[in-house]
């Protein structure tokens, strides 16, 4: 994901300046990529010893040596895909002429992945909006290049294991439904595919990009729908925003109905929490990148946001199991008072901007760059999972 000083197009802009002067060869510049190396490298232990971690607790009891091989496909595979869609992003901003830095790697040593992805920060305004385009889509489609035959093949040489006692799911989505019906093995009743370390990294790198295509903001997917729209992007954004709120409450309540019908009752309601939060916490993500933009006027700021809700999302991984009723009418209570927050001062207020993309040129796109921005968006949607992650 690329990151732009204010009033440019690339996202997101808080960590980014532009540069008055050029910088000499052995000023910040020349020096900067020992900073990248390092994040890289921190980025690449950091991914390794998360999935080998991972491989030794899993569900075969993998060896140290057959986890020290799944690790290391994961990782190669997984970053392989991140520099994909970074280079994409950086290479096209040169073309344009627009200075870019090289990727700055997010080393996070925790599950599922091991790291954050990555940023390139953009030092100029980017002047129009075919640049625009081009920058915002090359990543996603660079890092879909290889993401698509990399699944194709993972999964292709996955293995088939019987279903027992609980398990974790990945999302699913029309473009892995294709794929997993022309290339997964069968699978008989009770059984599932387990996947390979190839098609698991293959996977986030999928999931990353559906995140990075939402058309909000300035992700990705804001950068080539405001390209492709203009100005009436900001109120797409603001929908697709709020629809956001809306998909989590959703999923909650099929989860719950679906357990209330079934008579089992709000027993698992602490699981379905955690499997509809990651729409919750994408929502109030993108209000944070929004207000530490400085766009608009959010008087609920970064430091209350990004603490309520990273207050709630870690409560309810803690309570996961937790079966009691008023625990989670609890932890209900204090998301509504974030919403009212919210409401009062926030996102939800009707004058909002924070998901609204900084003006980028007045030209409209010529008919090629029009069709690739809406194969992008498509891919959106293809890419789009309910349920990114199933416990």
């Amino acid at each position: 994901m690329p990151s732009s000083p204010h009033g440019s197009s690339d996202s997101p802009p808080p960590y980014a300046t532009p540069s008055s002067e050029p910088e000499s060869r052995t000023g910040p510049q020349a020096r900067g990529w020992r900073t990248n190396l390092w994040l890289f490298l921190a980025t690449v232990v950091s991914v390794f010893f998360t999935h080998y971690w991972l491989a030794l607790d899993g569900q075969d009891g993998a060896s140290a040596r057959e986890a020290v091989r799944d690790a290391s496909q994961f990782t190669a595979t997984l970053l392989g895909i991140l520099l994909a869609h970074e280079f994409g992003h950086y290479v096209a901003a040169r073309i344009h002429g627009v200075s870019a830095s090289l990727p700055y790697f997010i080393p996070l040593p925790l599950p599922p992945f091991g790291t954050m992805g990555a940023v390139i920060r953009m030092r100029s305004a980017i002047p129009s909006r075919a640049a625009l385009l081009d920058i915002g889509a090359s990543g996603p489609l660079a890092g879909l290049v290889l993401a698509i035959p990399l699944y194709a093949w993972g999964v292709a040489h996955s293995r088939v294991i019987s279903l027992q006692g609980d398990y974790a799911q990945v999302g699913d989505s029309l473009l892995l439904r294709l794929l997993d019906h022309w290339f997964a093995p069968a699978t008989p009743a009770g059984s599932d595919v387990l996947l390979s370390p190839i098609a698991d990294a293959a996977w986030a790198g999928l999931f990353v990009t559906m995140v990075n295509l939402i058309p909000a903001g300035q992700l990705d997917g804001g950068h080539v729908a405001y390209s492709l729209f203009g100005p009436r992007q900001n109120r797409i954004a603001q929908w697709v925003h709020r629809s956001m709120l809306a998909f989590f409450f959703v999923s909650l309540g099929s989860f719950v109905a679906r357990d209330l019908r079934t008579g089992v009752g709000m027993w698992h309601l602490g699981r379905h929490v955690n499997n509809s939060l990651f729409w919750l916490v994408w929502f109030e993500v993108l209000g944070v990148l929004g207000s530490l933009s400085s766009r608009g006027s959010d008087q609920l700021g970064v430091r209350n946001r990004a603490v309520a809700t990273l207050g709630l999302a870690l409560l309810a991984g803690v309570l996961h199991d937790r079966t009691q009723l008023l625990v989670w009418i609890g932890w209900l209570v204090g998301l509504g008072v974030l919403l009212v927050m919210e409401v009062r001062w926030g996102s939800l207020r009707r004058d909002s901007t924070l998901v609204d993309h900084p003006a980028t040129g007045g030209e409209r796109l010529g008919v090629g760059r029009a069709i690739v921005a809406i194969v992008t968006l498509v891919f959106f949607v293809l890419l789009f999972m309910p349920t990114p992650f199933l416990l």
